[in-house]
């Protein structure tokens, strides 16, 4: 998680969660050994299977009729408008691929089901890829129910499993029509009425992406996505209900990290549509850098790496280049110092809650500490080596910084301490 601090003219805050045309169709079951024919379970999952092909070629080549053709005549009226509204919604998205899975299935005892000759509720996984963001596909549930009338099977519906507690994921394309925004380094999705804010973050858009790069490296997709949701139950939907409360500017997501790899998978930079149209220039391009430093870091980010050094670097990087004294990027540190001085490292706990800020704002001025004492390269690579290890030790902290900074963690603490004061002009 992340916090940008609100010392900028409006205040900022960001969170980061913790990743030709391609179509993914799981092939039909093997035949059941010895047996003569399909069974019936073998006869639907191959409809459904189909079903769902049709519909992922339907949203790829663009037909409507094809899309809608698989749909219960006897469904519900309103979901049967919402997926005409799904389709057209997709129509500027830029895809390279959109594929169904189906693994396993749910058991319908005590649901209150249509009437139907047979109803099925497999688990189906949408596969799908933005079009230079995604290397490998964003996979999201699907809670689907299908009935079958005659020979025939049909989706019936997206909401009836949610009395068991599986629910169909939501993305910008369930809310509205997509407005597609694209530079050189990826693109801005927004909705009608979401034009102004996606143009302002379109104009910082290469700009963050290039002085991500400067730090970084070159080693990541440099190709972001920015989705402006059109309002707070689309925000939820997207990055969650703790991190839609009103406060966040920003959240960086992923699906998941694949650590062998070190690669993330469905990464998205979501912004609040009121908190960051609500932003300076300055301030938005503060958010930005700090989120897409998330993106292009997150493949080398285990869960439970440190937050001083995961928020730290990421507002390092965020305010690198803005001029932006210390004392006004830190103005809880600030007044902490005229006090005394902290005598720790921020502890994970401190990064939610009352307080959040100073920790945030000590997490970025270790960040600019150790960029001047031993470098940027030296405080990548700080962050690269005690990243990857995921949660550790005191003692394990103090071997992996001795070997990337020429010091341990009581030398840091230390040479932290001693650089405060002067930096922000506190005597």
């Amino acid at each position: 998680m992340s916090r940008i601090r609100a010392a900028l003219p409006a205040a900022v805050v960001a969170v980061a969660l913790l990743c030709g045309l391609a179509l993914a169709v799981t092939p039909a079951d093997p035949p059941v050994p010895g047996a003569s024919g399909a069974s019936a379970d073998e006869s639907r999952g191959r409809a459904v299977r189909d079903l769902l092909d049709r519909r992922a070629r339907a949203v790829l080549d663009r037909d409507e009729s094809a899309f809608t053709a698989d749909l219960d005549p006897a469904a519900d009226p309103g979901f049967r408008q919402r997926q005409r509204d799904l389709f057209h919604n997709l129509a500027d998205v830029p895809l390279d691929g959109w594929g169904y899975r189906l693994e396993g299935g749910t058991d319908l005892a005590g649901l209150a089901l249509p009437a139907a000759d047979e109803s099925w509720a497999p688990d189906v996984r949408l596969d799908y890829r933005l079009r230079g963001v995604d290397a490998a596909p964003s996979t999201q549930g699907m809670a689907y129910l299908f009935t079958r009338r005659g020979d025939r099977w049909y989706l019936n519906s997206d909401t009836a499993l949610e009395p068991l507690g599986k629910r169909t994921w939501r993305g910008p394309w369930d809310f509205g029509p997509c407005r597609v925004q694209t530079g050189a380094g990826g693109f801005v999705l927004s909705h009608p009425g979401g034009e102004p804010l996606a143009a302002r973050v379109l104009a910082e858009l290469d700009t963050a992406v290039a002085a991500v790069t400067e730090v970084w490296g070159p080693a990541w997709a440099r190709q972001v996505a920015v989705l402006v949701p059109g309002d707070a139950r689309e925000l939820q939907a997207l990055v969650g209900p703790g991190f839609a409360d009103g406060s966040v500017a920003g959240v960086a997501v992923a699906d998941r990290v694949d650590a062998s790899t070190r690669t993330a998978r469905g990464q998205r930079v979501v912004l609040s549509p009121t908190g960051a149209a609500a932003l300076s220039p300055l301030a938005l391009r503060v958010l930005l850098r700090h989120e897409i430093t998330h993106v292009a870091a997150r493949g080398e980010t285990v869960d439970g790496a440190p937050m001083w050094l995961l928020e730290g670097f990421a507002d390092y990087v965020g305010y690198r280049g803005s001029d932006v004294p210390p004392r006004k990027a830190a103005p809880a540190l600030a007044a902490r110092l005229a006090e005394a001085l902290p005598d720790a490292l921020p502890a994970d706990a401190r990064f939610r809650g009352a307080g959040m800020d100073l920790a945030y704002q000590e997490s970025w001025s270790v960040a600019l500490y150790l960029a001047q004492r031993v470098g940027e390269p030296a405080l990548v690579e700080t962050y690269r080596r005690i990243a990857r290890a995921g949660r550790l030790t005191d003692g394990q902290l103090d071997a992996l910084l001795l070997e990337t900074t020429g010091g341990g963690l009581a030398e840091l603490v230390r040479g932290w301490r001693e650089f405060l004061r002067p930096a922000f002009g506190v005597t």
